[in-house]
């Protein structure tokens, strides 16, 4: 984390916060013959800001169990003081969750920032780039089931992502049914997840359920399959269910060599994301920037991932990026 925020300083993308132990982290610095130069230091046992923090979150989560006391213990955790960092709009965006289990990392954004405005759904996107195409997967991080009003929202979701990167969103719901060839309760539950799309988002370029291959293969998609709204391939995968989204994108990161940004965490109504324990520095830089660009976008008025109106942040010349 030391290292990455050194990057993010150097190439002049974000301001970032490092918090923990002021010692330790001048220790390991020092170890790494890194400067701390750019870098703003805060431990969160000790700085003048827990006090009025814990209040913050003492207020947000009273009614759902936690006392004052524990709210005073919890936001001692770096990953609640940036979250309710970010809530305060004392900070742009949050980078999470390296050293711990991914839950322990989501669970602070779940509970202090919540959902944009018009959401009900924060889902987890892999940016996937092999040799020959870039392709967004999810939801591969964060909702173990779904039904069908969630995958929608998943799927507008990432369309939205795409669009953030230049990508006009072809959209494939997946299942390991073509079209109704196989009729269960789990195949129709993606066929109405199209169903709800369309309603919402009568532009979007959508279809389902069908199995990957045909997603990815304008053959047999166009072949077997000519009444398909695709006509080329998905772009956009859509899993339905957190373990085939989460066994795929690895499948193809190793044994296919692909590069995969992520999980991009979409449907916050603040930039946060979460890391994985493996994650190295390139993909904290990444998600840093990802998180960077996001504020921007919410300062611009763009309003994040949801039609609403914007929400205030803070406003730097370097992006504040507490990690």
């Amino acid at each position: 984390m030391i290292r990455a925020a050194h990057q993010l300083v150097e190439e002049g993308l974000a301001r970032p916060v490092l918090l923990g132990d002021e010692k330790e982290i001048h220790r390991k610095a020092h170890e790494s013959l890194l400067t701390l130069t750019g870098i703003e230091i805060i431990d969160p046992r000790t700085s003048e800001k827990r006090k009025p923090y814990a209040q913050k979150l003492y207020e947000l989560r009273a009614r759902k169990g936690v006392a004052e006391t524990e709210a005073w213990e919890m936001i001692a955790k770096p990953n609640y003081f940036a979250a309710v960092m970010v809530e305060l709009g004392e900070a742009d965006g949050m980078i999470a969750g390296l050293g711990f289990p991914y839950p322990e990392g989501l669970r602070p954004i779940l509970q202090v920032i919540k959902t944009c405005p018009g959401c009900k759904t924060i889902a987890g996107v892999y940016l996937v780039t092999t040799k020959n195409r870039v392709l967004l997967f999810a939801d591969a991080a964060v909702n173990v089931e779904t039904d069908a009003e969630k995958l929608a929202e998943i799927a507008i979701l990432t369309a939205r992502l795409a669009r953030d990167f230049d990508i006009e969103p072809r959209i494939a719901m997946l299942s390991y049914s073509d079209f109704g060839s196989v009729r269960h309760a789990r195949t129709e539950r993606v066929h109405q997840a199209v169903e709800y799309v369309r309603e919402r988002e009568p532009d979007l370029i959508i279809d389902g359920e069908m199995q990957a291959d045909t997603a990815l293969r304008e053959d047999v998609l166009n072949g077997g399959y000519p009444f398909s709204r695709l006509k080329e391939p998905a772009n956009i995968l859509i899993f339905p269910n957190l373990e085939s989204g989460n066994i795929a994108y690895k499948l193809v990161q190793c044994l296919g060599n692909a590069e995969v940004v992520g999980p991009i965490l979409v449907g916050t109504r603040r930039p946060a994301h979460v890391l994985q324990r493996y994650h190295e520095v390139k993909d904290i830089v990444n998600l840093a920037a990802i998180a960077v660009v996001e504020a921007q976008k919410l300062e611009d008025e763009i309003a994040g991932c949801c039609p609403e109106p914007p929400i205030p942040v803070q406003s730097t010349a370097k992006r504040k990026v507490p990690g």
